[in-house]
């Protein structure tokens, strides 16, 4: 592995342990030329994954579009940091077992709508407010309305 620091290619292996929820292996490195550490992740490649957009074009899969536009959305709302990347796993995980090579962002956002429903309403509306497109008044009322009779099912 090339040393960031150096870039000479020695280096050893001082720490290895599972992260990303037995996703992927962290590594910590040292390098045997200057003695920088450093840590490295392995993960499994998975297959491509287009997503089809709402105007037939298509583009791949992208974890950090999906953390980008929950973040927004929960943007000062008492959210953590692994919160968020605990949802983008959960919908990635979800997208990847529909067992698919394309998926529309239609079928992505809903994913993420179910998952920000159990974690902050305020954020899951924001969310919706431009997933859904609302047309008018009317129609955010209606979300916010079962999103609400949701709620009181739940307790």
């Amino acid at each position: 592995m090339e040393c960031p620091n150096c870039h000479q290619n020695a280096s050893r292996v001082i720490d290895s342990r599972p992260s990303d929820e037995n996703r992927a292996i962290r590594r910590r490195r040292e390098c045997e030329n200057c003695g920088f550490r450093f840590t490295t992740f392995e993960r499994i490649e998975t297959a491509p994954l287009l997503v089809i957009k709402n105007d037939g074009t298509r583009e791949p899969f992208s974890r950090k579009k999906i953390l980008h536009g929950v973040m927004a959305a929960g943007q000062k709302r008492p959210i953590t940091s692994q919160q968020f990347e605990q949802l983008v796993d959960h919908v990635e995980n979800k997208v990847r077992k529909q067992g698919v090579s394309e998926i529309s962002s239609k079928k992505i956002g809903q994913f993420v709508m179910d998952e920000l429903a159990d974690i902050d309403d305020v954020a899951y509306i924001r969310f919706a407010s431009i997933y859904r497109e609302f047309k008018d008044m009317s129609s955010f009322m209606k979300t916010m309305e079962d999103m609400m009779a949701k709620r009181e099912k739940g307790n």
